[in-house]
């Protein structure tokens, strides 16, 4: 049984989770100061995943608390190509001022000629991101703007049980009506009036050590705006998995959701083959053709990361609520598959 969160404060006196569980909507109220934590093993982000029919673009702002991060993904699907360009700053430990709500609020940081803008007054977000020398010496700029978000979202309270202060409350929002332009150089690209963007707002405590599986497709089916969101394998997800199905700004909860990822006898991950995903409800059931792996790797020290975000396309079917059955034919996303000791 999944438990649905109630109005109130995030964490309570001693910096542990108040509630577990899932939401469609931001119940929970996050304050930085209320954490009890090693400041050192907070994370918060901002990730925008801005995707067209040819190409899309990911964009973040994280402050990892000893390390901070601007990045720029640029992902082509006709070339099936991509370009991810970073630029790490030391010990921002919450200086970058990432909003408190994912409802309200700007976050801009610049660095020379690097600008990173995301502003939020509560009814539009804009987004622009100046990257200088993104490739072959030129500039990339982004410009969107964000609206009419979907009704629903998918909201999630998860604890580790490695300590009582470590906690992860994240947002999704999946299918968000985008206008913009990207520009490499001289070469402008104008998004689609059927392009849609995604956020991944997250503040938490983590261990040292985690793996992930996120996934997340959204677009048109028959003209209505499908979404879903499925992931696991970080925290204690007794109390709600973060699986959910999104139509016509609407949510509907899935169960678990299984990854399933070609390995070999040894264990090692097959990325670009077929995947499959199953669900234990039965109303998530797809096959993934692999186009492009982004992958990405780090081996620091003490800090190490093997990233895997595979885009591609998904077909199979998928039911709400009510029974009503989405199939899905050749429909864009990706899953994504991440090791981090940080």
């Amino acid at each position: 049984m999944q438990t649905k969160l109630s109005k109130g404060k995030l964490l309570n006196e001693h910096g542990h989770l108040n509630e577990a569980g899932y939401a469609f909507e931001m119940v929970k109220t996050y304050q930085r100061e209320d954490i009890k934590a090693n400041p050192l093993r907070i994370k918060e982000w901002d990730y925008y995943y801005l995707q067209d029919s040819d190409f899309a673009v990911a964009l973040t702002i994280a402050d990892n608390g000893y390390m901070g991060l601007l990045s720029v993904s640029l992902i082509e699907f006709k070339e099936a190509r991509f370009t991810t360009k970073s630029k790490v700053i030391l010990m921002p430990l919450g200086k970058l001022g990432l909003p408190s709500s994912s409802a309200l609020g700007d976050c801009v940081v610049k660095r020379k000629d690097l600008q990173f803008s995301f502003l939020n007054d509560g009814k539009k977000r804009q987004l622009k991101v100046v990257f200088p020398k993104f490739v072959e010496g030129k500039t990339l700029t982004v410009e969107a703007d964000l609206n009419n978000p979907p009704q629903d979202s998918m909201v999630i309270a998860t604890p580790f049980k490695e300590k009582p202060t470590a906690f992860y409350y994240n947002q999704k929002i999946i299918g968000i009506a985008l206008k913009g332009t990207l520009s490499l150089g001289e070469d402008q690209r104008v998004f689609s009036k059927n392009a849609l963007g995604l956020l991944d707002w997250g503040r938490g405590v983590w261990p040292y050590k985690n793996t992930w599986y996120w996934g997340a497709g959204h677009g048109l089916i028959e003209g209505k705006v499908f979404g879903f969101n499925i992931g696991y394998g970080f925290g204690d997800t007794s109390k709600a998995s973060e699986n959910m199905l999104f139509y016509e700004g609407k949510a509907h909860k899935l169960a678990a959701v299984t990854f399933n990822i070609p390995r070999s006898e040894k264990g090692e991950y097959f990325f670009m083959r077929p995947w499959t995903f199953t669900s234990s409800d039965q109303r998530f059931e797809m096959y993934f053709q692999p186009l492009i792996d982004r992958k990405d790797a780090l081996s620091l020290g003490v800090l190490k990361s093997d990233q895997h975000q595979v885009f591609g396309y998904f077909t199979g079917v998928a039911i709400l609520d009510d029974g009503t059955k989405i199939k899905l034919n050749n429909f864009l996303g990706f899953a994504e598959f991440i090791r981090n000791k940080w």
